[in-house]
């Protein structure tokens, strides 16, 4: 296809010719026979986004889910009239989300059988890593004698028998469209390629097998060190999941023990001490993060992290100062899917009550926007509207400055990937 008259972030209006990559930039491309042409109409122009870090199936299924989130229930009360007054889904299954310890406490499966005694339930904690049964459900699964019907995520031997619904990851790849994203990273740890998605019309990239999910009752040093040295010699990068200080010391020794690939990866980096920056520098580890959380969780972390420690949150700016390669993403389902909003948490900070937590984190505009264009391979680096580079590419509405000063999805018009329109608003 062509599009015309289209206004690169730098400035200069230009024509662009593409399918699968991009073959022509110039200042006046006339049509070919048969070619598609777009009138960008002075429009914006930029690379599809691509989100480096969401969980596919998940974040597909999260649409038809209960929230039981802080936002939603606040009590034990409205918890149970929550679950208790929920229909079962297709699959017999009552699937709940997003779920916080200050809503009603520490949940297991006897706490949701006094709520749900009689129809299978699961709910998923806010972080992710962790589910929770009744009794009813421990039973579907074949765990009829699980002591607390508490399981972690990453372990596939009970999830593998849930029903997925493939229309629900067409509905999501639809609505990701929308947002001008035109590539997604998998960070489920432990999909066989027989299990990775399918159905997205956006180009998919999965971490599996190179993907570990830590926890901090649990932390191996020799064991991480063994599992990095292993995906290495294979010629593989891993990507492990650092969500307190505690991860990332270890990790941060085991990279150092094992020695890094430069495909290496932090997912979330979510709290990170001060001393451990050099460290990052010198191994030259790529951080995924998600500023996102500062917006739709930052009160929280007001209110659980101890005072000293919160400067350590969710940092940003100060990553990129030293010269740690940093991209964006979501973390959908657990964030909120859209990476505009992501943006504009990285640029204001401001949790839901409106305090800027961490001032010094945030960045530019322009500078969060690029850090949602890099390419799978090289997260960190910006990809740009030129020859060679992939055909996928998002359209905006108004000037470039318009879109780096609102950062929102409602400018996006139109969203191509290899060549062919997904989204046209």
């Amino acid at each position: 296809m062509l599009i015309r008259r289209a206004t690169r972030l730098d400035g200069a209006v230009v024509d662009i010719r593409l399918g699968d990559i991009i073959e022509e930039v110039a200042d006046s491309l006339s049509p070919r026979p048969g070619e598609e042409v777009l009138d960008a109409g002075m429009g914006t122009v930029i690379p599809g986004l691509h989100d480096h870090h969401l969980h596919v199936y998940s974040a597909a299924a999260e649409q038809d889910s209960i929230r039981i989130g802080p936002d939603e229930v606040s009590d034990a009360a409205g918890l149970g009239r929550v679950l208790s007054t929920a229909v079962a889904g297709s699959d017999g299954w009552i699937r709940a989300v997003a779920y916080h310890e200050s809503v009603a406490g520490p949940l297991d499966r006897h706490s949701l059988d006094r709520l749900v005694p009689d129809v299978p339930v699961r709910v998923q904690h806010r972080s992710g890593v962790l589910w929770t049964v009744n009794s009813p459900g421990l039973a579907a699964l074949g765990l009829g004698d699980h002591p607390d019907g508490r399981l972690r995520s990453a372990d596939p031997t009970w999830s593998e028998v849930l029903e997925r619904r493939p229309a629900a990851v067409g509905e999501l790849s639809s609505r990701l469209a929308g947002y001008g994203v035109t590539g997604v990273t998998d960070a489920t740890p432990d999909l066989e390629p027989a299990d990775r998605p399918t159905g997205l019309r956006q180009r998919v990239h999965c971490l599996a097998p190179g993907k570990r999910i830590l926890h901090d009752d649990a932390l191996d040093l020799d064991a991480l060190t063994d599992w990095i040295s292993q995906r290495h010699q294979a010629g593989d990068p891993v990507a492990v999941h650092c969500v307190t200080s505690a991860q990332l010391v270890v990790t941060i020794a085991a990279l150092h023990a094992a020695g890094s690939h430069p495909g290496d990866r932090i997912e979330h980096a979510a709290m990170v001490p001060r001393d451990c920056i050099a460290d990052l520098v010198a191994l030259g580890i790529t951080v995924v993060t998600q500023p996102n959380f500062v917006a739709e969780r930052g009160d929280q972390y007001r209110s659980d992290v101890p005072v000293a420690e919160q400067d350590q949150l969710w940092r940003l700016a100060t990553l990129l100062a030293a010269g740690v390669p940093v991209a964006l993403s979501t973390d959908a389902p657990f964030g909120a899917p859209d990476p505009w909003a992501a943006m504009r948490a990285a640029v204001h900070r401001r949790t839901p009550h409106g305090v800027v937590l961490n001032p010094v984190e945030r960045i530019s505009g322009r500078r969060a926007l690029a850090l949602f264009l890099g390419s799978a391979q090289n997260p960190a680096r910006p990809r740009r509207i030129a020859p060679g580079e992939p055909g996928d590419v998002c359209l905006l509405t108004g000037s470039p400055q318009r879109v780096v000063d609102a950062l929102d999805a409602e400018l996006v018009a139109a969203t191509i990937v290899g060549g062919v329109v997904v989204f046209e608003r």
